[in-house]
Formats: C-alpha cells, sequence, structure tokens
C-alpha cells in the first residue's frame, strides 16, 4: 500500500526538463485512497510523451512511415514519492536522456508546483513494423532528438511565392480545409495566390506542417489567409510562430494595418496575437467567419 509521504531520496527538478505536458487529476483516476490509482501515472506518461512528439513538430504516423520504421516499449518503471489527488493541477516533464544504438531512453517526472511526486523511466526500440526487429535509431531522429534538448528550433519558417511553395501549401489545404472541415476544394485556392506571399512552416524533417499567405487587401492593408496547421501538431505553437511570420513579412512591406476573415473557433487564437474584432459574424464558405483587424508597427510583432 502506498502512503501520501513517501522518501524522496531521489528528488528531481523543474529545471532538468525542457517539455512539461499539464494536465488535471479527474475522479475516474483516483482509486479508494483516494489517491490516483498507480497504473494512470504510466498514462500520464504516456499521453506526455504524444505531447513530447508535437513539441518535435513531427507527426507520429507520417515521421514513422517515413523513417521506416516504429517504436515499441521496452521497458516502462515507475517510482513513488508523493501521491497525486483528485483536481490536482500536474506538469508531466518528459527528457531524452539517452540514445543507443536501436533504443532510446526518457526519463520523466511528476510535479504539482514544485513538487516532486512521481519518476518514470521509458525505454523505446526503434524497430521494422513488421517483423518488430530492432533496427538502428535513424541519424535524422537522432538529431532532432538531441537538437530538442539542446534547445535548438524545431522549425523553419520559409517566405516565397505560389510557384516555390504552392505545391506544399496546396496539400496542407486539402487535408485541413477539405478532408477535415468538408469545404469545397474549389475554395482551397483560388486566383489570389499568384499574387501573395505565401508562408510553409517545415519541421527538421522538411516535412510542412503549416502553411498560411499575405494579400495585398487594400493599399497599406494587409490580409493574412488561408491559415493550416497539420493536425497532429496543433497546439504546439505552429500557428502563432506562421502568424509572426506573416505579420513581420506585412510590416517590411510597409503595411499599416492586417485583417483577417476568420472562422469563429479560431477567434481567440487571434485574439491573443492582438486582433480586435470588426462588425458582425457572417457565413463564409459555409461556416461563421469573423473579421479581425491589427494595426502595424514593428513593436507590435513580437519576435519568435
Amino acid at each position: 500500500m502506498r502512503v501520501d509521504q513517501l522518501s524522496n531520496m531521489h528528488a528531481i527538478f523543474r529545471s532538468e526538463f525542457r517539455f512539461f505536458h499539464r494536465l488535471r487529476v479527474r475522479w475516474a483516476e483516483v482509486d479508494m485512497q483516494k489517491i490516483v490509482f498507480n497504473a494512470h501515472y504510466l498514462m500520464y506518461f504516456d499521453t506526455a510523451m504524444s505531447d513530447y512528439w508535437r513539441a518535435l513538430a513531427l507527426p507520429y504516423d507520417t515521421t514513422l512511415q517515413a523513417l521506416q520504421g516504429d517504436l515499441y516499449v521496452k521497458k516502462a518503471s515507475i517510482e513513488f514519492h508523493a501521491s497525486a489527488r483528485v483536481d490536482d493541477q500536474l506538469d508531466v516533464a518528459l527528457r531524452c536522456q539517452r540514445i543507443g544504438t536501436s533504443s532510446m531512453a526518457f526519463s520523466g517526472a511528476i510535479f504539482r508546483g514544485e513538487k516532486h511526486l512521481i519518476s518514470c523511466e521509458m525505454i523505446y526500440v526503434f524497430a521494422d513494423p513488421t517483423t518488430q526487429t530492432a533496427r538502428p535509431v535513424p541519424t535524422a531522429l537522432r538529431d532532432i532528438l538531441l537538437g530538442f534538448e539542446a534547445g535548438e528550433s524545431m522549425i523553419q519558417v520559409e517566405l516565397g511565392s505560389w510557384q516555390a511553395l504552392g505545391g506544399e501549401a496546396h496539400l496542407l489545404r486539402a487535408e485541413v480545409f477539405v478532408n477535415e472541415q468538408g469545404i469545397d476544394p474549389v475554395l482551397a485556392c483560388d486566383a489570389c495566390d499568384e499574387a501573395a506571399v505565401q508562408a510553409v512552416v517545415r519541421n527538421r524533417m522538411g516535412l510542412a506542417v503549416a502553411t498560411g499567405r499575405l494579400l495585398q487587401h487594400d493599399p497599406g492593408v494587409g490580409r493574412i489567409g488561408r491559415m493550416a496547421v497539420h493536425r497532429m501538431v496543433r497546439g504546439s505553437g505552429l500557428g502563432r510562430e506562421l502568424l509572426q511570420a506573416l505579420m513581420r513579412a506585412a510590416t517590411q512591406r510597409g503595411d499599416r494595418e492586417l485583417l483577417v476573415h476568420t472562422q469563429r473557433s479560431a477567434e481567440g487564437f487571434f485574439q491573443r496575437q492582438g486582433f480586435l474584432v470588426c462588425g458582425e459574424p457572417f457565413e463564409e464558405a459555409g461556416t461563421e467567419h469573423i473579421e479581425m483587424r491589427h494595426p502595424v508597427h514593428s513593436d507590435s510583432i513580437h519576435m519568435v
């Protein structure tokens, strides 16, 4: 039986980690002692691992297919120091501890504030998905993991013409707008693309994971649109970095104001970047939209 306060001889500190995934303990996750049932801690770490891949800007399925392998758990161990209780807000920390020939070891910790509650070690083996026999960890994946833990950026934003970036932009728009949202394929791209500044965000494997464009709406007024982020990496800040790159391009062009016609579901995202609602909602491409505007000056564009 576990007790609430166990020996903390192996305490770990938050400063040892770059990556954190936040969650709140649900009622269904506690046991008769009114503390988190031990098996749920492994679920917490596994959920955090999915978010770790998002932080790497790597869509899991696409990435592993490109690397011609898959990851299999070889070992997962938990050490208890203190218990979490219902409604606690927890931070699940992960770091890639070491990479061997075919294995990768991750260390993890769960914190409630500064208090270290749980430790974890997880070892994955990179293997052939058909035979499940071990294969060497690909150099590309090794470099990405080591780069992330060293604090390097996981993405690169490229601005260019439709001729240069249109192929990748079109594929992302089709996936997000047409396949996910059911928008008419005819509306995914239009004649304005030829004159627009296109933006494509690529991860460290060169895969396009986000896109958007900047139009000249009126003299001195830029219009940002067609923003799309790959479903599996949303929530990792890619949309913000994409938007900031387009806003900087507008500043360099001399625009005095920016506008977007955004779906209502994305209204909060643009508000957090300083855009203000203008006018009443309207329908566009079969969904409710709102116009938002933002004055352009150099100190309003955050450097990323």
